[in-house]
């Protein structure tokens, strides 16, 4: 990855806006091109609605990208980074933020490092379920956060469980006022999850951040589904806000049943000795089994003379 920082050239083409791209440099240093800046996000709010999904495979994230998805989340384990630095090398041109875990970052400087670990491996933003403290840190640090609301999974245990949040008035303002709080910490976005659709959209309204829904109905500013719903990757039952758009847990049964098939094949060729056939094998020139023979059997009646006159018992020769 040709970066600023090591002097390796690779400025991206001017030409990267004829092909709908901006041309970008990461804050880890890198350079790039991408189809949209958090300045081009923001300035779309309220304007139209955008897409986005979250692959969980390098197959998935560049048919993301090839179907024009607008923008993705990609999950970020600090630990083990190599995915995440596959699915970002996937979709090199499409707004990306890496989704890091809620339990990485016990202090405000933790979270800092985390986001930069991220942006180094060339996230253009993160997204977090971390507290206003956290996101405040990061974002002064420059890095681009959305924060999360309504039905925050990890943090269930405070509304109920997993269930719909904002149903009853006292839960509608409590999610209003945590997005006006990462809003005030510095957060450039909100992933808004499960709350009625009537209320993300009065919401999206009265806040700067822009709303990314997932199952909060369509009056958001992005509109979120993962990978696996919209390509059906699991049988059901499926979460009430999806939709399977494809039927890819039928096709990977149907490749495992071929797979059984084909194991069970094999097994009854050798079985049988269908296999390995004629066409399967090396023939041996002629002349050179009798060859092999004739010098095999003299060597091999060496070695038995030899053996023959060796004591029995332990490598020193007494027995034991």
């Amino acid at each position: 990855m040709a970066t600023h920082a090591t002097g390796d050239g690779g400025i991206p083409p001017r030409d990267a806006a004829q092909r709908g791209l901006k041309r970008v440099m990461s804050l880890g240093g890198a350079y790039g091109t991408r189809n949209y800046t958090v300045k081009d996000l923001r300035d779309l709010k309220g304007k139209r609605v955008l897409t986005e999904t979250l692959p969980f495979s390098v197959e998935e994230a560049a048919a993301a990208e090839e179907a024009g998805i607008d923008t993705m989340k990609v999950r970020f384990d600090p630990k083990r980074p190599e995915l995440a630095a596959a699915l970002r090398k996937a979709a090199p041109n499409t707004f990306m933020s890496f989704s890091v875990p809620l339990v990485a970052a016990a202090t405000a400087d933790e979270a800092v490092r985390i986001g930069y670990q991220a942006m180094e491996l060339g996230a253009d933003g993160i997204m977090c379920q971390w507290s206003p403290r956290f996101i405040e840190a990061a974002a002064e640090a420059g890095i681009p956060v959305e924060g999360h609301a309504g039905l925050v999974p990890r943090r269930s245990t405070w509304t109920g469980g997993l269930r719909a949040v904002g149903k009853t008035i006292d839960e509608a303002l409590r999610v209003y006022q945590e997005i006006k709080k990462l809003e005030a910490a510095g957060a450039w976005a909100v992933e808004v999850e499960v709350i009625p659709a009537e209320l993300l959209a009065q919401i999206s309204k009265r806040t700067t951040l822009l709303t990314s829904s997932i199952g909060a109905g369509g009056g958001g500013d992005i509109q979120f589904l993962f990978a696996e719903d919209i390509l059906g990757n699991n049988g059901p039952p499926y979460p009430r806000h999806s939709k399977q758009y494809r039927d890819m847990f039928k096709m990977k049964q149907a490749m495992q049943a071929e797979r059984i098939a084909g194991f069970k094949e094999f097994v009854e060729d050798v079985r049988s000795g269908r296999f390995p056939g004629a066409g399967h094998v090396v023939k041996a020139p002629d002349g050179l089994i009798d060859a092999f023979l004739e010098q095999a059997g003299q060597a091999g009646q060496a070695g038995q003379a030899g053996q023959a006159g060796q004591p029995r018992g332990g490598k020193d020769g007494l027995s034991r």
